[in-house]
């Protein structure tokens, strides 16, 4: 019986080593595989990165043989501007414009906004 006693002990002893061990190694795959997802996250964030600076630069340069470039990145700034909810003075200091310059330049895309509630609330009062 003691025999039997210490003989249970011993195994209880060595399957508690065997688990510590094993549960290093998982934790150590663990740990590589998240190396591993790390790693190409990475690389394809990078692979992104330069593709976006790809585009960039093949707009740049598209915008350079157009020869709109600069009116074209004015016209999206205050387009932008005006679309957060920015008012006409504060457009007019960032872009150091005149307020009549604003407004020729956002008059198309106000005029349509409006025109777009105008047929919603026509089409509301139809039905």
């Amino acid at each position: 019986m003691e025999w039997t006693l210490a003989l249970l002990f011993g195994a209880a002893v060595v399957l508690l080593i065997l688990s510590f061990i094993k549960s290093k190694q998982v934790k150590q795959e663990k740990e590589q595989q998240m190396e591993q997802f790390t790693i190409s996250f990475l690389k394809e964030l990078n692979q992104l990165q330069q593709k976006i600076q790809d585009v960039e630069i093949d707009t740049e340069i598209i915008a350079q043989k157009t020869g709109l470039s600069k009116q074209r990145l004015l016209l999206r700034e205050v387009i932008d501007l005006h679309r957060r909810g920015y008012s006409l003075e504060s457009i007019t200091a960032k872009s150091q414009m005149t307020e009549d310059e604003i407004k020729r330049l956002l008059a198309p895309y106000i005029k349509s906004k409006v025109e777009r509630s105008d047929v919603t609330n026509e089409s509301s009062n139809n039905a």
